[in-house]
């Protein structure tokens, strides 16, 4: 298994059910500390408004990685997902290149066209233009990073001449586009530096990846440059038995499925760490390249043991 990227990240609890209310500073202390856990990258979620009956409040993710920016030296800092209709793209081009600016090229931005209609229309995007949306945000703020001056017309946006500076320290600056339909891989491995998931098993992955590295070469682009990464709940304990009834009850309450994707609360990574790794190994085995953990209600003991006792293995088995 030499050559492969490896990374692992932890997601943090940027969102809670009401009447809970995120703690931002918690949640700053939270990325200082995953850094020290050795951790690769921090993955907020992103969203606007979520939820009314129940509502899950949540802390932005920009602003909430650009505290953690402040604070860490090392951790990538990213999305899962950021909802790229959603925001006006020149300004979101200048907000992520000045972040990028912040953290010394830390940013690892996942992106994705969303699914939560009620958000779109408070915000005043079209839900059903989304995907149009995202394709033209898209080649806005790339533009907007890699050329002096910028012109074009686009059916939300006249840029006469539009110019930029300073640009993102990484160029170019990475975007990973989540999904699962055909016409968002093929938009993962075209528009993006490649694609991000959640949830999935295995062999699914490995099928909608060879989809993406199939759209790349197809378009004359490397599929080896492409990244990839999967969003995986996990929960150690003394078995999966002893722990499985107590992880379906919070996925079910705090995550949503997308129809007809192929994400499944089955992907659960549970039972010993000897089973934890040799669960994770299978996804490592099929290609993935990043493994975002999704710990058992975000407790420290969880992630201690990920980062103490899982991660260390899932390297050495990797060399």
């Amino acid at each position: 298994m030499a050559g492969l990227h490896g990374t692992f990240g932890i997601a943090a609890r940027n969102f809670t059910a009401y009447p809970e209310i995120p703690d931002a500073k918690a949640l700053v202390d939270y990325g200082v500390r995953m850094e020290e856990l050795g951790f690769d990258s921090l993955w907020v979620w992103d969203h606007i408004l979520l939820g009314v009956d129940p509502n899950f409040p949540i802390i932005d993710s920009l602003t909430l990685l650009t505290a953690i920016a402040a604070r860490t030296k090392k951790i990538k800092l990213s999305t899962g997902i950021l909802v790229l209709p959603l925001r006006n793209p020149v300004v979101l081009a200048k907000q992520l290149s000045s972040m990028d600016r912040i953290s010394d090229g830390r940013l690892l931005m996942a992106m994705a066209a969303g699914w939560y209609k009620r958000e779109f229309d408070a915000v005043g995007v079209p839900y059903e233009q989304r995907g149009r949306i995202m394709d033209d945000n898209l080649e806005i703020m790339k533009r907007l990073w890699t050329e002096d001056v910028v012109k074009g017309e686009w059916p939300n946006h006249k840029i006469p001449a539009g110019v930029m500076y300073p640009k993102p320290v990484q160029q170019p600056c990475p975007i990973l586009i989540g999904g699962y339909a055909d016409r968002v891989l093929k938009r993962a491995a075209v528009d993006g530096d490649g694609w991000l998931t959640y949830f999935y098993k295995p062999e699914s992955f490995a099928e909608s990846w060879a989809k993406v590295c199939a759209y790349a070469e197809e378009a004359g682009k490397d599929p080896s440059t492409l990244m990839n990464g999967n969003q995986l709940p996990i929960m150690v304990g003394e078995s999966r038995a002893a722990v499985e009834e107590k992880m379906m009850k919070w996925l079910n309450v705090d995550f949503d499925i997308a129809q007809g994707s192929k994400s499944t609360m089955d992907s659960a990574i549970m039972g010993t760490v000897d089973e934890c790794v040799e669960q994770l190994l299978e996804h490592i085995k099929v290609g993935v390249q990043k493994i975002v953990f999704v710990p058992y209600k975000y407790e420290m003991s969880q992630i201690e043991i990920i980062a103490r006792e899982i991660i260390p293995r899932l390297r050495k088995a990797m060399k």
